[in-house]
């Protein structure tokens, strides 16, 4: 497993696909605060319910200062499909080969059911406007996330 991120460190940059196939860079983000959130897959349900939280508390966290992008291993058509199905209005990226997701330390051995195998980790970020992570947050449950995040970050 690689290894984890923790508060203090800098973030390690990108460059990705949005769901329209523009690059879109974490340096693009530099001044403000962004949330960065690993998904396994999109249109899943847990995907969905943590994609949809995020969309429904999104001017919460602008007002805050906070700019949100989801990244998973999905290629562009599947995350502008689920991007178009859900209403998701900020981006998504398309991390194809995990390596975004290595260097962050959200990708490694999971088990879902009876099935051990290597993927992306549930896993939620916070960085400030200089890039270094606040917050690092492995193995999250969807479900309430967003809501727990935005009472610890004062939103």
């Amino acid at each position: 497993m690689t290894e984890r991120l923790v508060a203090g460190d800098a973030a390690p940059d990108f460059t990705l696909s949005d769901a329209d196939g523009a690059s879109t860079a974490l340096a693009d983000y530099r001044g403000r605060n962004v949330v960065v959130y690993f998904y396994p897959k999109a249109a899943t349900p847990g995907c969905t319910t943590e994609a949809c939280d995020f969309r429904d508390n999104l001017s919460s966290l602008a007002a805050a200062g906070y700019a949100v992008l989801g990244i998973s291993p999905d290629g562009v058509a599947d995350i502008r499909a689920f991007a178009d199905a859900e209403g998701l209005t900020f981006p998504l990226l398309a991390d194809t080969d995990a390596a975004t997701a290595r260097a962050w330390g959200a990708w490694g051995e999971k088990t879902v059911g009876d099935r051990t195998f290597e993927g992306v980790i549930r896993s939620t970020f916070v960085l400030d406007a200089d890039g270094i992570v606040q917050r690092a947050e492995y193995g999250v449950d969807p479900s309430g996330h967003v809501a727990r995040l935005r009472a610890e970050l004062g939103v």
